[in-house]
């Protein structure tokens, strides 16, 4: 007869209804979850973006979900999706990428705060995908890339710079030593010789050919 019959949730077991006058309803104190309809929002950099995510719920208080809200699951699904739309709508697309534990824990608290009042906990929010327009993607990409190869030609040139460095100072070590030079002389032949498989015959002593080598 449109009156609360007791302040406390009725326990399992047998119960007395009255077909006419009375009628129940039965409330699920599990975790549920929900998906959150996908958002197609506008960044605040103006990049459009798609974003799931899930939600984990229960009931804590079963009167209040049945009296002050029409329909709980409903309502905690619109609600969800209205703030994910609002907070995604502050950030920009870096932030979006790299702080999805953070939106989810934000999304979470003001759920919480909302659906208090419903009777519903919110124990857990994931963002599933966020997924990005294809031109924006291959842009993304073409920008790795580019980065990668200029990071590669920085390493290529220090690169150089150290091996003429060590060229350097081995040219200044064989300046000083008068036999170093010869001795270089003979392993690049013999480095030359091995792999051409030949062999290098000299008919005058190596030190002949001191004074065409200094020159």
């Amino acid at each position: 007869m449109g009156r609360l019959e007791s302040k406390r949730p009725l326990a399992a077991g047998i119960l007395l209804i009255l077909p006419c006058t009375d009628f129940f309803i039965k409330v699920d104190m599990r975790i549920e979850t929900f998906d959150v309809p996908s958002q197609e929002v506008l960044t605040i950099d103006s990049v459009t973006v798609h974003v799931d995510a899930v939600v984990y719920y229960r009931v804590h208080e079963p009167l209040k979900a049945v009296i002050n809200v029409l329909n709980y699951r409903s309502a905690t699904i619109l609600l969800a999706a209205t703030l994910l739309r609002n907070m995604i709508g502050t950030k920009n697309l870096t932030s979006l990428l790299s702080e999805r534990e953070h939106l989810a824990s934000s999304l979470q608290a003001a759920l919480e705060a909302a659906t208090d009042n419903w009777g519903i906990t919110v124990e857990r929010v994931e963002i599933k995908d966020v997924r990005l327009p294809l031109q924006m993607q291959r842009a993304m990409a073409a920008e790795a890339e580019a980065s990668r190869e200029a990071k590669a030609k920085v390493i290529a040139a220090q690169g150089e710079l150290d091996a003429s460095r060590a060229l350097k100072e081995a040219a200044e070590v064989m300046v000083q030593a008068k036999g170093a030079l010869q001795l270089r002389y003979l392993q690049t032949l013999c480095t030359i010789a091995a792999e051409k498989n030949s062999t290098i015959v000299f008919p005058l002593p190596i030190d002949l050919l001191t004074g065409h080598m200094n020159s």
